[in-house]
């Protein structure tokens, strides 16, 4: 079983694979404020569902109802770009979000009434609501969503409640896709996020483990401050993680140079090229660290300490064996001749 030390070891690298987690993620949020990359993954996704590479069907249809419209600010401009957006696309001018109630009813409203605003003034068709939507969707020019919507109408059996929610759910299905994209390009943009923070502050995991190893007062006061980062919470903000990571009595920086140089030689920045690999690979285990989140090393950093609590009192002390199991003590038997013989019972 591990030690104590190497679990308070594995605190201090959890504590700050936790606190680069934060500042990554929050450096990403800004570039996403800046750019709203999940607005053109929301747009390509739209445009795949109904079928409108291009956006200027039923995807432009959609962005200019009054429903959607309402989201964002401008006039929908589908541009030239039908390609899938990458980590740094931007359309800052189209919502991040649109919800799925809102989607369905807006969809049921294009099938009923078509795109025309001036539909809406018309006196109410003689027709039932889904059977005027069937009409209507038999003349859209697009098979696949005149598939969708048929099916999702014919599967609710006249009940329009149960249509919305069949199209609520087909809207779902594709967000669940969507949101699959945009995660993967969000870990990337914060896998090179935290390799850059990682080496213009030097957050070397290697480099941190061993020091944690090596210096008990060190370790003792960087697994209380993460016993009191686990009252706090994963909520943490940007400057105040980067001050907490700050605070810690690690190597972290540049004043003493490479590790392991200095403590062979002295002289920081002098080794071998084995110094700069070992450097190379703590960075890009702190980067990958980083991908996870801080909610995941939260939740690992409270485990842990849990597991700790559990550890060290036995350390201190030992449980003690059963009574059963511990050697008698000799009894003294006297025989009726007056002679002693000694035995265990």
């Amino acid at each position: 079983m591990f030690g104590s030390e190497i679990i308070e070891v594995a605190i201090g690298v959890i504590l700050v694979f936790l606190l680069m987690s934060i500042i990554c993620s929050t450096i990403r949020e800004g570039i996403e404020s800046w750019l709203k990359t999940r607005a053109a993954y929301l747009e390509h996704g739209l445009r795949s569902l109904l079928d409108d590479r291009d956006g200027t069907g039923l995807a432009k249809m959609l962005y200019e109802h009054p429903l959607i419209n309402g989201l964002f600010s401008g006039k929908y401009d589908p541009g030239n770009r039908t390609a899938k957006p990458n980590s740094i696309t931007s359309r800052s001018s189209l919502p991040s979000y649109i919800p799925t109630k809102t989607f369905a009813l807006a969809v049921m409203d294009l099938a009923a009434r078509g795109p025309n605003p001036d539909v809406a003034d018309a006196p109410a068709s003689q027709l039932a609501p889904l059977d005027a939507m069937r009409a209507n969707i038999l003349k859209i020019q697009n098979p696949a969503v005149k598939r969708a919507l048929l099916a999702a109408i014919d599967g609710a059996q006249g009940d329009l409640d149960k249509a919305q929610k069949n199209i609520e759910a087909w809207y779902d299905s594709s967000m669940d896709r969507i949101s699959g994209w945009y995660r993967r390009s969000t870990q990337w943009i914060i896998f090179w996020t935290g390799m850059v923070v990682a080496v213009v502050l030097n957050v070397n995991t290697i480099r941190i483990a061993d020091h944690l190893y090596r210096d008990d007062a060190t370790r003792a006061a960087v697994v209380q401050r993460a016993s009191e980062a686990t009252e706090l919470g994963s909520g943490t903000e940007y400057s105040v993680a980067k001050q907490e990571l700050e605070s810690l009595t690690l190597p972290i920086g540049w004043t003493n140079g490479w590790w392991p140089s200095v403590k062979r030689t002295g002289v920081p920045g002098a080794g071998s090229p084995w110094d700069v690999l070992f450097a190379m690979l703590g960075w890009f285990i702190t980067a990958l660290a980083s991908t996870m989140g801080a909610p995941f090393w939260f939740d690992v950093l409270n485990k842990v300490m849990v597991i700790r609590s559990t550890v060290k009192p036995n350390e201190k002390s030992p449980p003690e064996g059963s009574e059963d199991r511990q050697p008698k003590a000799p009894q003294i038997v006297v025989n009726t001749g007056g002679a002693s013989q000694q035995g265990t019972s």
